[in-house]
């Protein structure tokens, strides 16, 4: 993106989410992830996606209606579904390039199809593999995950630490304990800086059960405002699969006060029992886009049904210096990683894409 600005080309990056686009924001050299005006010699920016057809965010639009651009990159590609991809290719100037970038082996998109798939597997337009695993144990863990293999790993730093389980109320216990107190001390890593990942919402170690317990470790309050209170972190839904992480900075007769990604987002009383819930602890598919320094996944009992190699390298790969996990399934663990691939999804893109295959050669 910097070379292609530097010859001129109005160039930007898209990630489906705020995670990802505050991460590639700031590894373009632009730590707010602000977009610089129109025309501007400043470096590339990145921008959510939404906000790219929005028209909130990026370069707008030129007279005939489509993206002022001439270069867009799409990070984290995997999550877009078939709509925000048929959205993203019909607003692309004639003579346009579009650049799909992301790892195949995560989850795919909380919406319909699997664009970045069906475009892998049809192989009608030109495709450069640049995998290149993080470092050190946890690069050597989550590499082993995408082909099968759960491997034990030597991990001298604490880079990746197991925490064996026996019940429900356990793994609550022990995840407040790493997140508190554990972390903190022995990695170095402050509780907010640490995300907590569980396989669904629901049961005695879902996302609500840990984030109460976090929020009564962290974070105690009445919860006045709707179950919240001041310093609470919380992610906000304003549609489904989009997911706007931040903290409550208050309330008032507007509604829900809100700091995400450093701009203030007030959501209505009436919608923030449907649209907003604590963010201590994430389910994966929340969890796309971002990294975290630490990250502390909980495997309870009742999580086999949804392991799957997917999830188990999603969950895994969002940790950045040290993972710790919270094992209660036993060997339901390797066995996921290696016979358990992504379900199956029914779309009907590659049937699109085959006329197109002979002359893509």
């Amino acid at each position: 993106l910097h070379a292609a600005r530097a010859l001129g080309l109005r160039a930007w990056a898209a990630a489906p989410g705020p995670l990802g686009r505050d991460r590639f924001g700031a590894l373009l050299g632009d730590p707010s992830a602000a977009p610089p005006s129109p025309g501007s010699p400043a470096a590339p920016a990145a921008v959510t996606v939404a906000g790219l057809l929005t028209g909130a965010e990026g370069p707008g639009r030129d007279a005939d209606g489509a993206l002022d651009l001439d270069l867009l990159v799409v990070l984290d590609a995997p999550q877009l579904d078939v709509e925000a991809g048929a959205l993203l290719a019909e607003s692309l100037p004639d003579g346009a390039r579009l650049v799909l970038a992301g790892d195949p082996a995560v989850l795919w998109s909380v919406g319909p199809g699997r664009v970045f798939a069906d475009l892998l597997a049809a192989r009608v337009c030109p495709q450069i593999a640049s995998r290149r695993p993080d470092p050190g144990p946890l690069g050597e863990l989550v590499s082993g995950i995408g082909v099968g293999e759960l491997s034990q790993v030597e991990a001298p730093g604490k880079e990746v630490v197991i925490v064996p389980v026996r019940d429900a109320g356990e793994a609550v216990h022990r995840t407040v304990q790493l997140v508190a107190d554990s972390v903190p001390r022995a990695i170095g890593v402050p509780a907010e800086e640490t995300q907590v990942i569980t396989p669904g919402h629901g049961g005695a170690v879902g996302t609500r059960a840990l984030n109460a317990a976090l929020k009564e470790r962290l974070n105690p309050g009445p919860g006045r405002f709707g179950g919240f209170d001041p310093g609470d972190r919380v992610v906000h839904t304003p549609a489904p699969g989009r997911v706007l992480p931040g903290r409550v900075v208050g309330a008032d007769a507007e509604g829900l006060r809100l700091s995400c990604a450093g701009e203030t987002v007030v959501v209505p009383r009436d919608r923030v029992e449907g649209s907003v819930r604590h963010g201590w602890a994430l389910t994966a598919h929340q969890a796309l886009g971002g990294r975290w320094p630490a990250v502390v996944v909980v495997l309870p009992g009742d999580a086999v049904p949804a392991l799957s190699r997917p999830w188990i390298y999603t969950a895994f790969g969002r940790a950045a210096r040290h993972l710790s996990v919270v094992h209660g399934v036993e060997q339901a663990l390797p066995r996921a990683v290696a016979e358990v691939p992504a379900k199956p999804r029914t779309t009907r893109l590659p049937v699109l894409l085959a006329p197109q295959t002979p002359a893509a050669g």
